[in-house]
């Protein structure tokens, strides 16, 4: 009988975290969903020291720590700075295939990431291919709204 080595024998551990949760938005989060809902804007803080307009708002800049500033609306368009097509079916999303992408919004000076839609991903090279030419989206809001990123989705400004 040989000894175990705790260095290289890997326990498996089963487990199952199948539960409902509520969570504590925080005030800058809340103002940010209820904007969505409420306005149909996505609005961003500044951050008084590196200038930076973050999007989606947040309490502190991510950049220089510094408590952000004043609250600004971003522009319905941007640029997708990275995208993924998935083409594999995970629980509470829809059917795939699905394209998300992180998207800086006119005025904005970070990405928000959320579903493109109306683009055929039949061919994922050509769909990448299309995506890498032309990467301008535009923001559209559902009709009805209920505070949460998925009160929009964007949509590619070419077809």
């Amino acid at each position: 009988m040989t000894a175990s080595d705790p260095a290289t024998d890997l326990l498996v551990l089963p487990g199952n975290w199948n539960f409902d949760y509520r969570y504590f938005a925080g005030a800058t989060a809340s103002r940010f969903f209820a904007e969505l809902r409420d306005h149909q804007r996505i609005m961003g803080r500044r951050c008084p020291g590196c200038r930076r307009l973050v999007v989606p708002a947040r309490s502190y800049c991510d950049d220089c720590f510094e408590p952000m500033g004043e609250w600004e609306q971003v522009g319905t368009e941007g640029t997708i700075d990275a995208f993924t097509i998935i083409a594999t079916a995970f629980p509470g999303l829809p059917e795939p295939p699905l394209l998300i992408a992180f998207v800086t919004l006119d005025g904005a000076d970070s990405a928000i990431l959320n579903f493109v839609q109306g683009l055929d991903l039949a061919d994922y090279d050509a769909a990448s291919t299309y995506l890498f030419k032309h990467d301008r989206v535009r923001v559209v809001f559902k009709d009805r709204r209920a505070g949460r990123i998925t009160d929009f989705h964007f949509e590619c400004l070419e077809q």
